[in-house]
């Protein structure tokens, strides 16, 4: 990871807007908010192969101060639109916290978990009105949970490759998050990225073994 340089371009968290959509946007045609942002600025990637972006992820509980360069921003919220939903509908939508207060709020309804405090938080909540499907409420909802989690894990993966840490926030009083974001939709994770003060190792996981169960044809 190269070092801090004055001429990076960073946004303070409470100015960061995303990036607009291209003026020849065609609904039609897949992935262009991805294609867009890969487009418009480049970016330090550390690691585009994927399974060693997966190896070295780690939940980071420690940032530094250093804010996250708003083109990396970009590329981590492109990243989660381009994840896979029920339908195509994307039954999710992402908050952008930038407010040093708001974020003081979230880590209260979070168990006063101090990292929920980090350069970059994004809320992941469900919006299951988007998913227009002809299956009962319940599953509907199980559809836009599923929506919401998977575009925050693109967004985990996102932040690093581009040499940044998260941590995935799932214990939160709901209700408290849905009024300090300002919304009533439901809220499924709080996505905290940041740059690491210190890189973690791995830890010891399951064997294929253990975690894989086959289902033995019946008789």
């Amino acid at each position: 990871m190269r070092d801090f340089h004055p001429d990076d371009d960073f946004a303070s968290p409470e100015e960061y807007t995303p990036q607009s959509s291209p003026d020849d946007f065609d609904p039609g045609l897949p992935n262009q908010l991805l294609d867009f942002v890969l487009r418009s600025e480049p970016a330090e990637v550390v690691d585009t192969d994927l399974f060693a972006v997966m190896k070295k992820r780690r939940s980071t509980r420690k940032f530094s101060d250093k804010p996250v360069e708003t083109v990396k921003i970009d590329k981590i919220i492109a990243a989660a639109d381009t994840a896979p939903t029920a339908g195509n509908f994307q039954g999710f939508e992402i908050f952008y916290v930038g407010n040093r207060e708001t974020k003081e709020e979230l880590v209260k309804a979070s168990n006063n978990q101090p990292y929920v405090n980090t350069p970059l938080v994004l809320v992941f909540c469900m919006n299951p009105s988007r998913v227009k499907l002809d299956f009962s409420p319940k599953v509907i909802m199980k559809f836009s949970i599923q929506d919401a989690t998977l575009a925050a894990a693109y967004s985990q993966l996102a932040a690093s490759a581009l040499g940044l840490s998260s941590i995935w926030i799932g214990m939160f009083d709901e209700e408290k998050v849905k009024e300090i974001i300002g919304t009533d939709l439901r809220p499924t994770s709080i996505l905290c990225i940041g740059y690491p003060i210190k890189k973690r190792p791995a830890k010891l996981r399951r064997q294929l073994k253990e975690l894989i169960h086959v289902v033995e044809k019946k008789d």
